[in-house]
């Protein structure tokens, strides 16, 4: 008799490499599971010691698939696909309305919350779940939909921009009234909050004194993973950070962050919502994705 039913490896082990496998990165694949980059290492190294083949293929400080993994990756995604797609089925057959989205802790906490508060009282039989994450989605199983700081062209699914933001420097109150009339060199020698985003495309100080023609002062200050954390950092006086004026009008307005310094510049990205597309989505995900799209009109 099989050790295993199906033979198959834990299943633990075939959800951290899918996660891995979709990032093509361990370190935004703990973020997503909630375990250390190590731990993902572990559990990869263990399944590829059961399979006899490797992987991955690690190049500098970058991970490839092996062609044996591409093709237990695309197995894979296309099962767990169809497995959420069931209990998707199942969970309204059963009467559970439940939609899940996904986005950044800044997004989920200063925008997402409040539509979704809306939405709620409209429609209060249905569950909305939220997954956070400041490393991105890819086209995870478990999704119905996220919002995505530019297009997330990994994903295949539907796009629909949201709006484009402008992007200023804030800081606490105090630092603003210094920085009133701040010049870029007097951003420049201030401490700076750096995003340490997983997202390639992520709009950083780099870019921020590129758009102004002057080159970026050498690192200084404080870094960061977690958008929200570079915000509160900010608020609480340690350094200038980098924000969307749109995304962060709740915290302008409540006083609790400030804009310093008179320099804008255009988002490079717009915010966009990716979706599943209609037939794989239930009644309740397309309500609530029309509902974020009219929201934004009427905003």
């Amino acid at each position: 008799m099989s050790r295993r039913t199906y033979n198959l490896p834990p299943l633990s082990t075939l959800t951290t490499f899918e996660a891995a496998a979709r990032h093509l990165s361990f370190k935004n694949a703990a973020g997503e599971l909630g375990v250390t980059p190590g731990a993902v290492s572990h559990q990869v190294k263990a399944l590829e010691a059961e399979l006899k083949v490797p992987l991955f293929r690690r190049v500098h400080q970058r991970v490839l698939l092996t062609a044996q993994g591409a093709q237990l990756y695309s197995t894979l995604l296309r099962s767990f696909t169809e497995i959420a797609n069931d209990l998707r089925a199942i969970r309204e057959s059963g009467g559970e309305k439940r939609v899940t989205i996904g986005a950044t802790s800044a997004v989920a906490q200063l925008w997402i919350a409040d539509v979704l508060a809306g939405f709620w009282r409209d429609h209060p039989d249905v569950t909305v779940d939220q997954v956070i994450s400041d490393h991105g989605f890819g086209k995870a199983p478990t999704i119905d939909m996220y919002i995505s700081y530019g297009q997330d062209h990994r994903a295949g699914w539907e796009q629909r921009a949201l709006y484009c933001d402008e992007m200023i420097v804030v800081g606490s109150p105090a630092m603003a009234e210094r920085l009133r009339n701040a010049t870029i060199a007097d951003i420049a020698a201030e401490r700076l909050v750096h995003l340490d985003a997983a997202e390639g495309h992520w709009t950083t100080w780099s870019d921020w004194f590129r758009a102004h023609g002057v080159p970026e002062p050498e690192a200084r200050g404080l870094r960061a993973n977690n958008s929200m954390i570079v915000l509160r950092a900010a608020m609480d006086g340690q350094g200038l950070a980098l924000g969307w004026r749109r995304l962060m009008a709740p915290l302008l307005e409540s006083g609790r962050l400030a804009v310093c310094g008179p320099h804008r510049m255009a988002s490079p990205h717009g915010y966009y919502l990716v979706s599943r597309v209609d037939s794989e989505l239930s009644t309740p995900a397309r309500m609530l994705r029309e509902w974020i799209c009219n929201a934004l009109q009427e905003g």
